[in-house]
């Protein structure tokens, strides 16, 4: 969609010379409602982030089972968080977990095919099978919401690009199901949401320190204009930029380093063990402020490829480990759990840090929370070794749109399959203990919340009226 800055309102931009910043919406900058008019709606927004290779699924009878299971222990609203979950006891009552929901087509495959259809419940999976995806969730979204934002949908992962049929580094797929390319550079990303010129300009910014630096004019003109709240809201929300432009820029330092070798032997000296976690904090840190600044209202991210191969696999540095991909395989070890565990809890702790921003900031020019009017969707394609079954999933936020939360809706009960692997016959390939619902179920009632008027999504069989 081409964006023209004559053509959009002049409160939500600061410019400078061949440079342009969104801003939030400011409530002393709008003009008075006409008597009896309504009051403009929330807007309504939506994020899905993807992590691979499963997560912890020891047995009741180990004893990491307390401790390192990622699935609470409950069910309902009495439920627990294990240490591995236990990052998000803050906003416990601002998300669901839910179990036992998968794709019926893609439960019988091994689990490393399964990004490729999280967002699109096609049959994708290996092997005789044609491959053939058809369009994700967001951007039947996106069809419905898209025209209203500069961006229509933004799209993120760690490893960038599409990747290959069943090694997507993508999980968004066109109306045709071609695969959306990722971006996965941050300070691309920035420059996409928040810097808008031509070569020249472009080039005039790359020699000065920040490109704030051209629009600082600008903004001491518009706090002339503004309340005193509002002129801490534009302090507060020039300083979150220019905080994420000074990640974006350092985490080109982790992007540029040498891909990890196959065996996982070869230690990338080039990374710190912290650097992996500030670039997973400012992906997060440039979905808040794509959405704060309303630049768009879909938003994805693939924080990992499946199968350990990409750049992706070293953020288990962040935590002290080598690779992530090989925890999944070593859970037999006697702190096997406890390993994949604490990197999960990573994952988890970062997911949580951006709920909770996203509920500590008013809904710019409108009413409740961020998080209100924000649908996030977090989860993988695989739960036990390989096992294409019972999604690990979390829903969160929404409120606005109807959500109750605070639950934990357990449709598998006690029929979860698990256990470390032992070098024999795999989960997968195991016969199912139970029936799954369609994971679509899911989406049509996602979407149904979102304003979008549709009785169906894929394979879905109804919604899932627990929700609320």
């Amino acid at each position: 969609m081409s964006w023209n800055l004559n053509t959009i309102d002049r409160r939500r931009f600061l410019r400078g010379s061949g440079v342009a910043l969104a801003l939030p919406m400011f409530g002393s900058l709008s003009g008075p409602l006409v008597r009896g008019a309504e009051a403009p709606a929330n807007p309504r927004r939506l994020g899905c982030f993807y992590f691979p290779d499963g997560v912890p699924m020891p047995l009741p009878d180990d004893p990491a089972y307390q401790d390192w299971a990622w699935f609470p222990h409950g069910s309902g609203s009495e439920f627990s968080f294990t240490k591995c979950m236990q990052p998000l006891e803050p906003v416990k009552n601002e998300l669901t977990v839910l179990s036992g929901l998968s794709h019926p087509q893609s439960r019988n495959v091994h689990g490393h095919n399964n990004a490729d259809q999280f967002l699109t419940a096609a049959a994708t999976g290996g092997g005789d099978r044609e491959y053939e995806n058809t369009i994700s969730l967001d951007q039947e979204y996106a069809q419905h919401v898209g025209e209203q934002t500069r961006i229509a949908s933004l799209v993120m992962s760690t490893d960038g690009g599409t990747g290959t049929a069943r090694g997507a580094h993508t999980i968004s797929f066109d109306r045709n199901g071609r695969p959306i390319p990722a971006e996965h550079r941050p300070k691309q990303i920035f420059d996409q949401l928040f810097v808008k010129g031509d070569a020249d300009s472009a080039r005039r910014l790359a020699l000065r320190r920040s490109s704030l630096d051209e629009l600082l004019d600008d903004a001491q003109r518009l706090r002339q204009s503004l309340s005193a709240t509002d002129r801490r809201s534009l302090d507060e929300y020039l300083d979150s930029v220019r905080q994420a432009e000074i990640k974006a820029e350092k985490a080109k330092r982790w992007l540029g380093a040498p891909l990890p070798s196959v065996d996982g032997d070869t230690l990338n000296l080039e990374l710190t063990t912290d650097e992996p976690r500030e670039y997973l904090q400012t992906m997060f840190e440039l979905i808040y402020l794509a959405f704060k600044t309303d630049s768009t209202r879909v938003a994805t991210y693939q924080i990992g490829r499946e199968n350990g191969v990409g750049r992706s696999d070293h953020l288990a540095r962040a935590v002290g480990f080598n690779l992530a991909h090989q925890l999944s395989h070593e859970t037999k070890h006697p702190d096997g759990w406890e390993k994949f565990g604490t990197y999960c809890r990573f994952l988890n702790e970062e997911y949580g840090r951006f709920i909770s921003k996203l509920k500590a900031t008013p809904e710019p020019g409108g009413s409740g929370s961020m998080l209100d009017n924000t649908l996030l969707l977090f989860g993988s394609a695989s739960s036990a070794f390989h096992l294409s079954r019972n999604y690990p999933l979390i829903l969160a936020g929404g409120k606005q749109m109807g959500f109750r939360h605070g639950q934990y809706l357990n449709h598998a009960g006690l029929n979860f399959q698990g256990g470390p692997w032992l070098g024999k016959r795999e989960p997968w390939q195991d016969k199912a203990n139970g029936e799954d619902l369609p994971l679509s179920n899911l989406y049509v009632t996602m979407l149904q919340r979102l304003g979008v008027s549709t009785d169906s999504f894929a394979d879905s069989t109804g919604i899932i009226e627990a929700l609320g």
